[in-house]
């Protein structure tokens, strides 16, 4: 298993390298970089001061005649010290290798368009993430590994039947969708107002006690933690139940039921630990899934601003150290809970070696 694990640790390192040069290369030949977001910027503060100047009307030609020179183009001068602040005055090959050195250091360096550290930022939106990564995961498999095995031992019955139908309306409902629908109905919408209408906690969180902190966040995160979890808890469910009746139909079970084991026996002592082998294969995907990729529809609802938000706007803008900043910290990480996943599945089932498969 040594072997195994420091093979997959060493192949971590041209991954990396491999995701951010794809990525590097694309952002290449998309218009409109961070240079043209400024030129814009200034272009129309300055058409904004002439038409102030200018009585109003940018055609007419009364008024005092104070013109930013935004307005009739940037020097080309000024372009070329922008260039060199932002570094693009250097060869794509260098900016490349200069970026991925500071990132070996874990120094990702400033927003462009915030004035503050890339990593600040992140630790910034993190809580955020943290909410609706965590509690979502959670919420998913506590109900869904449950709910999938009673389906399979209840295979083909009226239970199986509806719940597999309700899964599915809930898996066809876009998450975004289903968040409005919840704000509607229980945040003071067109019905009951039960829960608040956006952010993480209240105005006065810091002056409540300890309990009534604990109460406020749990208070929050309902509806967009509900929000979250709703296609995740389908696809879950499904995979679990399943895993299970092909368990359920080998011959080690029919065994252990010829020598009187009780079902729950059956199920929880010899179905369960190979049946979950696949539901914890699942689980880097979800939880990434949930966690990095939080939905920008979601937060935006419910006003949150977390890593989704974060993302998106990072690329309207074309703020590059914080997508390429973002990206190399959760692909590192992705690469580890892969890794992590495959230590867990052999902690579940010891008979896995994953040594003689490479081999």
């Amino acid at each position: 298993m040594g072997a195994y694990l420091l093979r997959r640790l060493l192949l971590i390192v041209p991954t990396l390298i491999g995701i951010m040069l794809v990525n590097f290369t694309l952002t290449q030949f998309v218009p409109g970089g961070p240079i043209e977001q400024i030129a814009a910027r200034m272009q129309g503060e300055g058409d904004v001061f002439r038409n102030i100047a200018g009585g109003g009307d940018a055609g007419q030609s009364g008024g005092t005649e104070q013109q930013y020179g935004g307005a009739q183009g940037l020097p080309p001068e000024f372009i070329a010290e922008l260039e060199k602040e932002f570094g693009f005055d250097k060869p794509p090959a260098e900016r490349f290798v200069t970026m991925l050195g500071n990132y070996l250091r874990f120094d990702f360096g400033e927003s462009w368009f915030r004035s503050i550290s890339v990593v600040d930022l992140v630790l910034e939106k993190m809580p955020v993430s943290i909410t609706l990564g965590l509690w979502s995961t959670l919420l998913a498999y506590l109900i869904s590994i449950p709910l999938g095995i009673r389906k399979a031992v209840r295979d083909g019955t009226p239970f199986d039947t509806w719940t597999s139908s309700a899964i599915i309306v809930g898996y066809a409902i876009p998450g975004f969708l289903f968040a409005v629908l919840l704000m509607v109905l229980f945040a003071g919408g067109s019905y009951w107002k039960i829960f608040p209408l956006r952010g993480l906690t209240s105005d006065d969180f810091d002056q409540l006690t300890l309990w009534g902190q604990v109460k406020d966040y749990l208070w929050h995160i309902t509806l967009p933690v509900i929000a979250a979890t709703i296609s995740s808890f389908a696809t879950l469910t499904l995979l679990t139940k399943n895993s299970f009746l092909d368990e359920i139909n080998k011959q080690y079970v029919m065994t252990a039921r010829a020598k009187g084991l009780t079902q729950r026996r059956v199920l929880y002592g010899h179905v369960f630990r190979n049946a979950m082998l696949i539901v914890i294969a699942g689980f880097p995907a979800l939880f990434l899934g949930v966690f990095f990729g939080s939905s920008i529809l979601i937060e935006t609802i419910f006003s949150l601003d977390g890593l989704g938000r974060l993302g998106f706007e990072a690329a309207v803008q074309r703020d590059y150290p914080v997508i390429f900043g973002t990206l190399y910290v959760f692909g590192l990480m992705g690469l580890l809970i892969g890794i992590l996943s495959d230590l867990t599945y052999v902690l579940v089932d010891p008979r896995i070696d994953f040594e003689k498969r490479a081999g």
